[in-house]
């Protein structure tokens, strides 16, 4: 094949027209600002004119509030808008003081971030002492833990895992986000008393149930007194 007939076959790249690229990137903007929860990729992409990808659209106007007093922040394929953390300090004043977790909350708000899909008896395993049903209920009160499933075990125990109001909550974009034992250490939260062989398990994606976990069922919901998956949660999720 000669090279004119290269020339000839090779598709033609279409430049994205600047107008098109500046209304979807306005369009976006007014989405998550207009938002009262996170907004998710998948909502944005939904109403951005046909050929845009939603995800560079994204990652500019990240880029443009970067320096900003409020950034753009994702977590867990979701956007929205945080004051920028060097000001924090300016606009505390009046606000209800956030909710203080008690060491054992500590514990395991940390075991199910990082074993999830991990059931309360797994909980335990790790711990080495019992956990009290308060404290699981201080976390989803908190609206940082939920339930995700059934374990496929006699028994059938419920298996939690963290939510996007956690992500959020912690400044992080998903769950590989979070920090490694190297972190850990640095930030001093890990002493010098711990195997230097420790290793954190990598968490499962916090929206898919693993092979070994069947979903709620509206017996588990009226049993449990939860909300069904996707009940409740606001449409721009």
């Amino acid at each position: 094949m000669s090279a004119e007939q290269l020339k000839v076959s090779r598709p033609r790249l279409v430049a994205p027209d600047p107008a098109v690229e500046a209304e979807a990137e306005r369009v976006a903007e007014a989405l998550v600002f207009a938002a009262a929860a996170p907004v998710s990729l998948a909502y944005i992409a939904e109403r951005l004119p046909d050929g845009v990808d939603a995800q560079a659209v994204m990652a500019r106007l990240k880029l443009a509030y970067r320096d900003r007093g409020v950034n753009l922040v994702e977590s867990g394929q979701s956007f929205a808008f945080r004051t920028a953390a060097d000001l924090a300090r300016f606009v505390a004043d009046g606000q209800a003081e956030p909710r203080r977790l008690s060491r054992a909350a500590l514990e395991v708000l940390a075991i199910i971030a990082y074993h999830q899909p991990v059931t309360r008896a797994e909980i335990e395993d790790v711990r080495g002492v019992q956990t009290s049903k308060g404290t699981l209920d201080v976390l989803m009160e908190a609206g940082w833990v939920r339930f995700r499933g059934r374990r496929r075990t006699p028994g059938r125990p419920v298996t939690f895992g963290t939510t996007r109001d956690f992500l959020d909550h912690f400044g992080l974009e998903d769950l590989r986000d979070l920090p490694a034992v190297e972190d850990l250490k640095a930030a001093g939260l890990i002493t010098g008393k711990i195997s230097s062989g420790l290793s954190l398990p990598i968490p499962a994606d916090s929206d898919t149930l693993g092979p070994d976990e069947d979903p709620i069922t509206p017996d588990d919901i009226e049993a449990l007194g939860i909300l069904a998956p996707g009940v409740g949660e606001d449409e721009t999720a």
